[in-house]
This record gives C-alpha cells, sequence and structure tokens, in this order.
C-alpha cells in the first residue's frame, strides 16, 4: 500500500480542497440559473464560462421548446443574430492583415455602391424624405466601429420613420461617416467586402478561415436539417410579462449572408470564439487566426470620445432600451463593446462584450482571463430579466 509523504499529502488535500471549490462555485451557477426559469420564467438557458485554456463551467436549463419537453443541452442550437458581427469582423481583419484592406481606404474602392450613399437629412412637410448626397467616404473603420452612418431602425428615430415609408436601411445613411456611433448594419457591408475581396461568399469564407480552424462545427449560416432536434424554439415576451412560443420549424437557407446577423451557434462554439480572443488570437491547436496586434488593435477603443452602447427603442416588441452599462461610457473597437471602466463585481476595465437580437451574450476579460456565454431565444432585445440573468451570472462566475 502507498503511504503519503508530507508533501504528497499536502498536495492531494489541496487538489482534494480546490476541487470542491470548483463544485461549489458551479453549484451557486446553478441555483442562479436554476431561478430564471422559476423566477424570471425564462424558458431555456445554456451559460459557459471558460479562460483561454479551459472550460470552468457548462450548464444547460429548461426545455427546447413549448410542446415537446425535451431537454435542451450545452449544444442546443441557438440563433446568435448579432454575435455574427464580430466573427464577420475577424474575417474582414484578417483581410486587413494580407494587405487585401486596409481600415481607411474608402470601401467603395471595392463596392462602388458605398461611393454613391445619400445621408437622411429630415422629412419634408408631407413626410418625404430629404436626401443629400455623403460628403465622407464609408471606411471599413467605420463599419466595424459603427460610425459609418448606417442605422437599423429599432434604434434610430429618422431611421424609423424612413423604413416605415417603405425606405431600405441599408441603402441610406443617417448621417455623415465618422461623426457619431450608432448601432446598424455597418458589418453587413463589411461581409460584403469580405466576399468581394476574397472571391468568395461569407458562408465559405468563414467556414475556411474562422469557423473550421476553431473546431466550431455547429456555426453556420445555413442550417443542417440534421440538426433540428437541437434548434431551441423561439418566444415573445408580451405586455403582461408572458412569453408566447413561436411555431418552430426548419430555418430556410438565406439567398444571401449579411455579416450583420444571421448565424446559428452553440455555447461551446462560441466559447471558442471568445478563448481565441483571449489567447490573443490562437486557435484550440495552436491555429494562428488573427495576429497578436490584429487582437490588440480590435481589443482598443475605436471610437475616441464618442460614447457608444446605449439605444432608445422605436420597435419595443423587437427591442427595450438597451444600456448594458448605466451610468458609464462605454466605447466601440473593431468589433465589439468595450467598457473602459470596471464593472463593480465583474468584468474588468477593457473589457470586451455584445450580444444578439434574441437575447444571446458574451464577454471577453483579457484582465482577469475570464469569458463567458448565455444564451436564451426570445424577444424583446434587452428584456429586464435576460439583462438581469446576464448580470447575476456574471457576478456569479467571477464570484
Amino acid at each position: 500500500m502507498h503511504r503519503f509523504t508530507r508533501r504528497e499529502f499536502g498536495g492531494v488535500a489541496l487538489a482534494v480542497g480546490a476541487q470542491s471549490r470548483r463544485l461549489c462555485a458551479a453549484s451557486a451557477i446553478d441555483a442562479v440559473l436554476r431561478s430564471a426559469l422559476e423566477q424570471r420564467k425564462i424558458p431555456a438557458i445554456t451559460a459557459m464560462a471558460g479562460t483561454a485554456s479551459a472550460i470552468t463551467y457548462s450548464a444547460a436549463f429548461g426545455t427546447r421548446d413549448s410542446v415537446s419537453g425535451v431537454p435542451i443541452t450545452p449544444d442546443s442550437i441557438f440563433s446568435i443574430a448579432s454575435m455574427t458581427k464580430a466573427v464577420t469582423s475577424v474575417g474582414a481583419m484578417q483581410l486587413v492583415e494580407q494587405g487585401k484592406l486596409t481600415l481607411d481606404e474608402p470601401a467603395s474602392k471595392h463596392l462602388p455602391e458605398l461611393g454613391m450613399l445619400p445621408v437622411l437629412e429630415g422629412f419634408d412637410s408631407s413626410g418625404k424624405p430629404i436626401l443629400r448626397p455623403s460628403t465622407n467616404p464609408v471606411t471599413l473603420r467605420q463599419l466595424l466601429t459603427h460610425t459609418s452612418g448606417f442605422a437599423y431602425d429599432i434604434w434610430h428615430e429618422a431611421m424609423f420613420k424612413f423604413t416605415s415609408s417603405g425606405g431600405d436601411a441599408t441603402q441610406v445613411l443617417a448621417f455623415e461617416p465618422g461623426k457619431k456611433w450608432q448601432y446598424g448594419p455597418s458589418t453587413l457591408w463589411a461581409g460584403r467586402l469580405v466576399e468581394a475581396v476574397s472571391g468568395t461568399n461569407l458562408e465559405k469564407y468563414l467556414q475556411q478561415n474562422v469557423l473550421a480552424p476553431l473546431g466550431m462545427k455547429d456555426t453556420t449560416f445555413i442550417f443542417p436539417e440534421d440538426r433540428y432536434d437541437r434548434l431551441v424554439g423561439r418566444y415573445q415576451r408580451e405586455t403582461n410579462g408572458s412569453l408566447t412560443p413561436v411555431a418552430r420549424s426548419v430555418p430556410v437557407p438565406p439567398t444571401a449572408y449579411r455579416g450583420d446577423g444571421g448565424l446559428f451557434s452553440t455555447a461551446p462554439d462560441y466559447l471558442k470564439f471568445t478563448q481565441m480572443i483571449l489567447k490573443r488570437g490562437l486557435g484550440p491547436g495552436g491555429e494562428r487566426i488573427l495576429k497578436e496586434k490584429t487582437v490588440t488593435l480590435m481589443s482598443a477603443n475605436g471610437t475616441g470620445q464618442i460614447p457608444a452602447g446605449r439605444l432608445k427603442t422605436f420597435r419595443p416588441t423587437m427591442s427595450r432600451d438597451v444600456d448594458f452599462h448605466p451610468g458609464h461610457d462605454d466605447r466601440y473597437t473593431l468589433g465589439f463593446l468595450m467598457n473602459p471602466e470596471a464593472i463593480a463585481g465583474a468584468r474588468s476595465a477593457g473589457s470586451l462584450a455584445w450580444a444578439g437580437l434574441y437575447n444571446t451574450y458574451y464577454w471577453i476579460d483579457p484582465h482577469r482571463n475570464i469569458c463567458g456565454v448565455i444564451m436564451m431565444q426570445f424577444l424583446p432585445f434587452a428584456d429586464k430579466e435576460a439583462v438581469e440573468l446576464l448580470n447575476d451570472f456574471q457576478h456569479a462566475v467571477y464570484s
């Protein structure tokens, strides 16, 4: 029989103690997520946290849809909407590294249609839009930082009025490029730049250069029918607080790929993406996805003194007002929302984050070497219960 030396016994005690602490921490996070099902009435949640090299937490709670009662699992598939943007941004920055794109040249060099964009000045007395030619060219830097002038009608009053009368928010600017921050379909155009320069469609480009190298095997614009049993159903929050199920069906393949949304993914897949940023551009097997200096650039303030992240809704069934860091002015980088000031009990200053319309969220904290993903599947975006759960999950991970 082996007899432990004092040193060996101490090592075993430390290992057992560490394991015990991990189990206690996981139990505490489990309790936070279970309460979301019971008290917040959120029907399905997957959540993961990790470091650059390890998964520290993984769990799934709830059911796949309102009818079957099938439990969801960590590899259940969600529509991640605008979490597509960061993946597209990485694809574009790869082409910058190769010298095929530059951040500050007019994007119209590769996409002539971006050289003829009108600016929405307002509306005349009859409600007709007043348009004038833009004077500044749109650049890739502006597209990735959402300072290009493109605006989603969900969070921009004039654009809401413009699209309500039949206008297309992807074909007109809400302001001169470079003057403001406004969340919009900028990365749709960044994706089209990737397609124009690479000579291939966005799905194929991202699969070959980002998703496959990272082992993100369930992330795609084209939903595979043979994985339908893993697709999580959507819901709509009603004015009385209840969630109404949306009929579940196999998603129709897109006719075009949008760099600003449209990917399907899982929590394990997207955690690999966040871990790549923590690893300064390296994939799980040491594959170089981005150069280290590119990750540094993508992690830095890209909007200067222009604040980012606050949005007032004009489509309350689609989104609530957005302010993830109340009382503080965040900034946008080349792909992420960045908090220059620490969030008490959670993310460090300089952390990166963003989200998807159906209440999927992630964060990347390089200072503390922590990343996290939490996925739900209902509207409106920035739902009070979803945001409070995100905050509770973050605090549980950090504590």
